[in-house]
């Protein structure tokens, strides 16, 4: 199985680099709202990390024990992802806002966070553009939610979430920590760590939802499941598809089960070269299904 990884790898790079500039910045300056980030971009490195364990243990080659592959390897590992973005990102950041409106304190040397956000902006926003871009090629034309929902690999959009979040945590951050400079409220800095940890929240939701569906097992699209009934039914007069079950392995493994009925009369030979033919059939015309069981009612 082969995808593209270039955006994993431009969010890692982007998210090491990111983490220790604002655990410098927050260490300096004493704000909560950048060390929340720092966790933030500390996690996302986690998460690209485990991204691309997954990818590499669904590559594995299928075997006795499991004889359909490693596929939905990468499903188990997007959930964990899901869940890590939640319990440590979120966590740490809304830890940290009630730790400092507790005791809030007006945060000094400003200079460092703004400069250090300018330059997770830049990172960030970049990254986000290259996933962006290579998310593009998968939504055809679909909206954003919808390409979302009928995705069957999570890392065309799993670091596209990550990467959105994150550009929008800076911005929150910039900007409630300039209003809190401004006005000298202490307050707004442990604000902005609970936005951030709110902003993660909705996003691991968000990943868990799809994450779980993909693990638990989804199917082929409600167009492909006619097309496969109309390819069948194709073959000969009074062939009819009584049943359908599909599922997906791996992004780009299906596996197939039709329940068809077959005219009376024919012969074990005629029926034997009619599963051939629409195996041939199915195969040619939909390159993502790799396994068909095809068993007459």
């Amino acid at each position: 199985m082969t995808r593209s990884k270039v955006s994993i790898y431009s969010a890692l790079a982007a998210n090491v680099a990111i983490a220790v500039a604002k655990f410098i910045a927050g260490g300096v300056t004493h704000s909560s709202a950048m060390i929340a980030e720092g966790v933030h971009s500390l996690v996302d490195s986690v998460n690209e990390l485990l991204l691309l364990y997954g990818i590499a243990r669904s590559d594995k080659e299928r075997d006795e024990r499991h004889p359909f592959g490693y596929g939905r390897e990468l499903y188990f590992w997007s959930f964990i992802v899901a869940i890590l973005i939640f319990a440590l990102g979120a966590g740490v950041s809304f830890y940290q806002g009630i730790v400092h409106l507790r005791r809030p304190a007006i945060t000094e040397h400003l200079g460092w966070n703004y400069a250090v956000l300018a330059f997770s902006l830049v990172c960030e926003g970049t990254s986000f553009v290259i996933t962006y871009r290579q998310f593009r090629q998968t939504m055809g034309d679909r909206g954003w939610w919808g390409a979302i929902r009928m995705s069957k690999d999570p890392t065309d959009f799993m670091v596209l979430f990550e990467d959105g979040a994150a550009v929008l945590g800076i911005l929150v951050v910039f900007v409630l920590l300039w209003v809190g400079d401004y006005t000298k409220n202490p307050y707004l800095d442990g604000v902005a760590s609970l936005v951030v940890g709110c902003l993660l929240t909705f996003a691991s939701a968000v990943l868990a939802r799809e994450s779980r569906s993909l693990l638990i097992g989804e199917g082929i699209s409600e167009k492909t499941d006619r097309e496969i009934r109309a390819l069948v039914e194709d073959v000969s007069d009074g062939t009819k598809v009584t049943r359908v079950f599909s599922l997906y392995q791996a992004p780009e493994e299906v596996l197939l089960v039709l329940i068809v009925d077959f005219p009376s009369g024919l012969k074990t030979g005629e029926i034997s070269d009619r599963i051939v033919r629409i195996r041939d059939n199915i195969k040619s015309r939909f390159a993502k299904i790799a396994y068909i069981v095809i068993q007459p009612e």
